[in-house]
């Protein structure tokens, strides 16, 4: 399955379902939750999910309202090093098991957060 077919195949609600099963569990992570700031976890949600629905073929509402995503850019300001990548790893393959999307998506959405965690890395280990 193409990245740009996983809005079709599960839509809003399927990527609704992906971010709060991620953003349940950040809050109380001990690497991941202080990097988020404590008053906006509905807007970092958000975001997420406006970025997934535009990446994966939906609207693109993310682009309209935030430009193009300069992820390395965005995430520049935060240390992310090979524990935080691999944590952010973990909870985003649990928030994918929880969601419970076919087969065809969670392989191809867990092979595109492999290789963006890993892009994001931008501190070499202690």
């Amino acid at each position: 399955m193409g990245e740009n077919e996983i809005y079709a195949a599960i839509g809003s609600a399927g990527l609704e379902r992906l971010c709060a099963a991620f953003y349940r569990q950040v809050p109380n992570d001990e690497l991941l939750g202080p990097m988020y700031p404590a008053d906006d976890w509905a807007g970092a949600e958000q975001r997420l999910r406006d970025f997934l629905i535009y990446r994966f073929g939906g609207p693109q509402t993310y682009i309209a309202e935030r430009g193009h995503p300069r992820l390395r850019g965005r995430h520049a300001p935060f240390a992310i090093d090979r524990e935080r990548r691999d944590r952010w790893m973990l909870l985003m393959n649990r928030a994918i098991d929880e969601a419970e999307l076919p087969g065809e998506v969670s392989a191809t959405m867990r092979e595109f957060f492999e290789h963006i965690a890993t892009f994001l890395i931008n501190q070499s280990d202690s």
